[in-house]
């Protein structure tokens, strides 16, 4: 109850402007984030950073952030949860919202431009594998519960994180496994009885 009573007097006494405000009261936690976009200007939750490979588009990590950080501030810690969960990649590629991001490590970051006639051709190649992100980000939003969360607090957001990345996985694992069933039962010897 004193907790409650607590969240109750921070929103009777937060004003307009004020930073640190409670949108929720059953989740406190919850951050403003501004998307920037006119059929969507904010949306309600924490941040989530994930981490594609460039062929298929598995999902090697996902890492709910906390605090509304800047984006390119997220990418050591993305960078560092690639390597424990897969092998350590020798490029990434971000996108725009990532530029300033003060990365230093051992791996290449190549931030997509504006002009893209600077990129190199060995590497627009793969700066165009990007764009396959951005639908798999889709469908695990709509698909796999990443839209809304049902678990409790900030361990439950990085536990959805994490579990809706597998849960896309395993579906496209799944899926793949069908298709490979399917095509050797296609394939099978027939006899036939005369």
């Amino acid at each position: 109850m004193a907790t409650l009573l607590n969240v109750a007097t921070r929103i009777w006494s937060q004003k307009k402007k004020d930073k640190n405000k409670v949108y929720s009261v059953h989740e406190p936690q919850v951050e403003c984030i501004s998307k920037g976009k006119a059929h969507k200007r904010y949306e309600f939750g924490c941040k989530v950073s994930v981490a594609t490979t460039s062929r298929g588009c598995w999902f090697v990590g996902a890492l709910a952030i906390h605090g509304n950080p800047y984006d390119g501030h997220t990418l050591s810690r993305t960078l560092d949860q690639v390597a424990r969960v897969a092998k350590k990649p020798n490029r990434a590629f971000v996108d725009r919202g990532y530029r300033g991001h003060g990365y230093k490590g051992e791996i290449e970051v190549h931030v997509d431009k504006v002009r893209r006639g600077r990129t190199p051709k060995s590497l627009w190649r793969w700066m165009k594998r990007r764009a396959a992100v951005e639908p798999s980000i889709g469908h695990l939003k709509q698909e796999h519960r990443m839209d809304r969360n049902r678990l409790k607090g900030k361990e439950g957001d990085r536990i959805n994180a994490i579990l809706s990345a597998a849960g896309m996985n395993i579906s496209k694992l799944l899926r793949w496994l069908v298709d490979y069933f399917l095509l050797i039962y296609r394939l099978r010897p027939t006899a036939y009885l005369l």
